[in-house]
């Protein structure tokens, strides 16, 4: 059986990490880099093979993700199930952050089922370099589509631009310490003010919309379909700004990654893990660092920035696999 080298773990930890969270398909890159390489990378690493161990281990990686996010988002998600406590606890749906919980709850569920009825014949009829390449195309086609429409959206409406007050209360202390130590806190506070207001906007979204958000993580059961990218067009599609659509997607991605992560890991710690443990710690803590530094880019970066870089690359991209793959 085909094992799993340390370069092999180190390269596809750091690009399941990364990847996972920019809107170009993790799974798409999974399947074509192999290919593309060649030799032992293309035997060892097929997600397609029946008992696949580089598919335990590239889904297994989602936990690394799922917990880079929790950590970023620690304070968010801290706030999100203090309201679900009380939104069981009194039965109400009041505030944002109850109403929030329950719009992501909703929204999870679609892709579980789907997730549970149609991952192995997603996998086993789309995992192979060629189809992933097309879909990455595609990918790259429904980023263009939905800039193009929030665009749209964003010359027909006034920009609502959220600004700290000048005379904003500090916090305890704030003054006795050091310049750069004052600005990192002054930043930080002001990333967790920004999340509090995003937050409140989008408990705002219908619950309906909310769920077609959640339906389009369905279409990452394809490899070369952008998780993030489709749940982020679809979110502009329901009229959130890009930042809000990114954050949104990120928060509703947290649960999905953990919950395939998880149900992969027993597979790891069994039969089709044995001799690759130590690949697989290498992988994990690559794919963590990749996605928590990920995170912390694309949160900014989609705050002033477009999808057309990444649409691009997806184009050219699949252009290049399709082109070397036929030479082939």
């Amino acid at each position: 059986m085909s094992s799993l080298t340390y370069p092999e773990a180190a390269v596809i930890g750091l690009l399941q990490g990364v990847s996972e969270l920019f809107p170009v398909s993790s799974l798409g890159h999974s399947v074509l880099l192999p290919a593309l390489v060649g030799g032992r990378w293309a035997a060892d690493l097929s997600v397609g093979a029946p008992e696949s161990p580089y598919l335990a281990f590239i889904v297994g990686l989602h936990v690394a993700t799922a917990a880079a996010l929790l950590l970023y988002f620690r304070a968010d998600w801290a706030r999100l199930m203090a309201g679900l406590v009380t939104s069981v606890r009194y039965r109400r749906l009041s505030t944002p952050d109850e109403r929030l919980i329950w719009l992501l709850v909703a929204a999870t569920v679609p892709v579980g089922i789907a997730g549970l009825a149609l991952e192995h014949t997603f996998r086993t009829a789309l995992s192979r370099p060629v189809p992933a390449a097309l879909f990455l195309a595609t990918n790259g086609l429904v980023l263009l589509a939905g800039q193009h429409l929030a665009d749209r959206q964003a010359r027909s409406r006034r920009a609502e631009r959220v600004r700290v007050p000048a005379g904003a209360p500090e916090e305890p202390g704030l003054a006795e310490r050091r310049p750069d130590e004052r600005q990192l806190a002054e930043r930080r506070a002001g990333e967790r003010r920004a999340g509090v207001l995003a937050d409140s906007r989008l408990a705002r979204l219908a619950l309906g919309r909310a769920v077609l958000v959640g339906c389009a993580q369905v279409l990452a059961l394809a490899p070369g379909i952008s998780r993030s990218g489709a749940t982020m067009v679809a979110g502009m599609s329901a009229g959130l700004a890009e930042g809000d659509a990114a954050r949104f997607s990120f928060l509703l991605a947290t649960p999905v990654i953990a919950a395939a992560g998880l149900l992969k890991l027993p597979d790891l710690v069994g039969p089709l893990g044995a001799g690759i443990h130590g690949q697989v710690l290498l992988g994990t803590a690559l794919s963590f660092a990749g996605a928590y530094l990920s995170v912390a880019f694309l949160t900014r970066y989609f705050r002033s920035h477009s999808l057309r870089p990444f649409a691009w690359y997806c184009l050219a991209a699949a252009a290049v696999c399709l082109a070397v793959l036929g030479i082939r």
